[in-house]
């Protein structure tokens, strides 16, 4: 709480935001919350700027994706003779890859994890970032709405639940996709 109010508060979140979406094991939730519980007038400041910095973040982990993946990984696998086995992973990974981005992007797995594979399958940017723009839009502007409309009494929900229910809702929604396609 004592960082929420400092001065340079929204460049930590900021901050905070891109590392997590490329390398940072800290989602920047640590800092969004306090900020929001302290001045929920800026709630809607905080959670764009932790929308694009994430964003911005997760370039820099599609970035490390592709080119690490070049210049160490594929090397090694090709002298191992698994290329075969790569390039259809990153087909596969590819072919769910907006659900895959959608369910890191506001459920509690790591979205460094999928914005760095992004990069090593090469899927294709401009999907990339829509797709990571709506998923972390979804998640900081709901946990925004969340504060501003009950303020601090639903801290511990969205701390220890929104991940799980916004998986939940995913999960129901794809389970309703699959079961449309076989009625």
């Amino acid at each position: 709480m004592a960082l929420a109010d400092h001065p340079h508060a929204l460049w930590a979140l900021a901050l905070v935001a891109f590392a997590e979406s490329s390398f940072f094991p800290i989602p920047p939730d640590v800092l969004l919350i306090p900020m929001i519980i302290a001045a929920p007038h800026r709630a809607w400041l905080y959670a764009g700027v932790a929308l694009v910095a994430s964003v911005l973040g997760g370039l820099f982990g599609y970035a490390l994706g592709a080119l690490a993946f070049e210049q160490i990984a594929h090397p090694i696998l090709m002298s191992l003779g698994k290329a075969d086995a790569v390039a259809e992973f990153a087909q596969r990974f590819n072919d769910v890859g907006v659900w895959t981005i959608l369910t890191a992007g506001v459920t509690p797995f790591p979205f460094k994890v999928i914005t760095i594979m992004s990069g090593a399958t090469a899927m294709p940017l401009g999907l990339f970032v829509v797709t990571a723009f709506v998923a972390r839009g979804l998640r900081f502007f709901a946990v925004a709405l969340l504060l501003r409309l009950y303020g601090a009494a639903i801290r511990t929900f969205i701390e220890r639940y929104l991940g799980w229910m916004f998986l939940l809702f995913i999960l129901l929604f794809m389970g309703g996709i699959l079961g449309t396609r076989f009625l």
